[in-house]
């Protein structure tokens, strides 16, 4: 009909000259443009969506859009040629990865991020900045994943000094001359699995790029510069949201995690070194002389083999066998046990003591 009566501009869609009633408001692009380069400029537009969602109430396509129209954002470049990624575990717990990256996280400033992570869901269950790298942060990302899951199977790692010992370098790890780490997962009955290739840690480090890329921004944006805030704002903000954003279903319901009681996790996720006591009653360790107190089991403990404990914070305690002797500041200043004390108490102090049994004590 309408062509008969117009001819061909009877076939035009008038439809596409009006404004439909879903477009935006000038005013709310002007807002989300103004939020943008006011607090977020720079940022990835899936990062900015991140904390956009929560007051504005456009997808994120439409954000995209609109951002990318104003030029405030680039078009990405395409994606390459596929890659088959290596399968996840089935459930929590069966394998947990371990990874560090040195980056520049706050300006003039390089610390390690050490990230302790569930193979099969990205869940991160600890992560934080320490100055370097090292068996202690190790430790440290064990055993907060211990104290809030449980036990785990396996533990994987790159082939860091700390986590191996390896012969030769770019080689193969020793897995039975272990390292202090080794030892302590050997106790635990958590087997250690090697990465033999940056394809196998492919999944940590497109994780280290997203939080480079989110991290930086975000503790430049709220002003932290310390270490100690910026771990603050991991542990109470910053984890939380990214696994909310990141972590994906098990492909199994359930979970391989066991309950821990009864591990003391502190005298086994540390150092263990084997001493002979000196015929001083003294234990001699690098350049500190630990004196062994008087004590209700033994009068010395001479030419006897003991083992010196030190911790995260380089406090020690002396072992002989299952039993603590004494504990140690950094300086090997003698730390009283008040359990052994009150053991003393226990056994010699009783209303039938006589003084000299008092005076043994």
């Amino acid at each position: 009909m309408d062509y008969k009566e117009q001819g061909l501009a009877g076939l035009i869609d008038h439809r596409i000259e009006q404004v439909s009633h879903l477009k935006a408001p000038v005013d709310e692009v002007a807002r989300l443009e103004d939020l943008y380069l006011r607090r977020h400029k720079g940022w990835n537009v899936k990062h900015f969506y991140s904390f956009y969602k929560k007051t504005g109430g456009r997808s994120y396509t439409w954000v995209k859009s609109q951002l990318q129209a104003a030029k405030l954002v680039e078009k990405g470049e395409g994606k390459g040629k596929h890659r088959k990624r290596r399968e996840r575990s089935a459930m929590p717990g069966m394998m947990i990865h371990q990874d560090g990256s040195t980056h520049e996280w706050v300006p003039g400033k390089k610390w390690d991020l050490i990230v302790t992570m569930d193979d099969a869901t990205s869940e991160h269950y600890s992560m934080f900045f320490v100055e370097q790298e090292g068996t202690y942060s190790s430790f440290r990302g064990v055993q907060e994943v211990i104290e809030a899951k449980g036990l785990f199977c396996s533990f994987y790692s790159d082939r860091g000094s700390h986590y191996w010992n390896t012969p030769e370098a770019g080689g193969k790890v020793d897995k039975f001359n272990l390292t202090q780490f080794g030892r302590a997962l050997k106790k635990l009955g958590i087997e250690m699995i090697a990465a033999y290739s940056p394809e196998a840690r492919g999944r940590s480090e497109r994780m280290f790029r997203t939080h480079q890329e989110r991290i930086v921004k975000e503790l430049a944006m709220l002003g932290i510069t310390e270490m100690e805030t910026a771990n603050q704002y991991l542990r109470e903000s910053y984890q939380a949201r990214f696994n909310e954003e990141f972590a994906v279903p098990a492909l199994t319901e359930g979970s391989a995690f066991v309950p821990h009681f009864g591990v003391d996790l502190k005298d086994i996720l540390c150092e263990q070194h084997e001493r002979v006591v000196s015929k001083d009653n003294c234990v001699q360790f690098e350049t500190l002389k630990l004196q062994i107190p008087e004590g209700p089991y033994r009068m010395h403990y001479v030419k006897t083999k003991v083992k010196v404990h030190r911790y995260p914070d380089h406090s020690m305690g002396v072992f002989h066998g299952p039993r603590k002797l004494a504990c140690y500041d950094k300086n090997g200043g003698l730390i009283m046990l008040q359990a052994a004390k009150l053991g003393a108490q226990n056994s010699f102090r009783t209303p039938s003591s006589t003084t000299s049994e008092r005076l043994a004590i």
